[in-house]
């Protein structure tokens, strides 16, 4: 049986689209896939550890939340006092989740941080440049591409972390 693509995904739209089309619609699909993770689970099967390590999937969503906003707002378009994250300890602070904290939340403040994060990219062109406190000069460019690959990996953690906690699998 031939399967097909959904002709509606992002980047199948954008399937000949202009280099910032192609590379937006291929975040915001990982963006979104993350998402779907988290769909139809209780706060406490979002919050169960099923590897030797603290990944949870409500963890992996507060942590994309934190690399959003280090990589747009704080380092591209930075306000004052705006520091980026970069030692051990703040890793760890953004998988690590409050009692407080649950899907409903953490998902409501991953949408906002993405909105902001496709503000502040669409504001800028592509080859700009910025200084970064560990690499020296990054592109806008390179901070989409590095965003789909890190946005894309956690998608894929996501996706087993959902499979072993109730057997829902796939991207979609």
């Amino acid at each position: 049986m031939e399967q097909t693509i959904d002709p509606t995904l992002g980047p199948v739209l954008a399937r000949t689209g202009d280099e910032r089309a192609v590379l937006t619609s291929f975040l915001d699909f990982h963006r979104a896939v993350l998402l779907r993770k988290l769909r139809g689970l209780s706060d406490a099967d979002a919050r169960r550890r099923l590897v030797p390590s603290a990944t949870t999937l409500a963890g992996l969503v507060k942590h994309l939340t934190t690399v959003e906003r280090n990589w747009f707002p704080t380092l591209l378009a930075p306000e004052p006092g705006a520091v980026y994250l970069t030692s051990e300890e703040d890793a760890v602070a953004s998988f690590t989740l409050s009692d407080q904290e649950t899907i409903v939340g953490l998902t409501d403040a991953y949408e906002r941080a993405c909105a902001r994060s496709r503000a502040v990219a669409a504001s800028i062109d592509l080859d700009h440049v910025v200084p970064h406190p560990q690499l020296g000069e990054v592109s806008l460019r390179w901070i989409l591409v590095h965003m789909i690959e890190e946005t894309a990996r956690h998608a894929g953690h996501a996706d087993i972390l959902r499979e072993l906690t109730d057997g829902e699998a796939g991207a979609l």
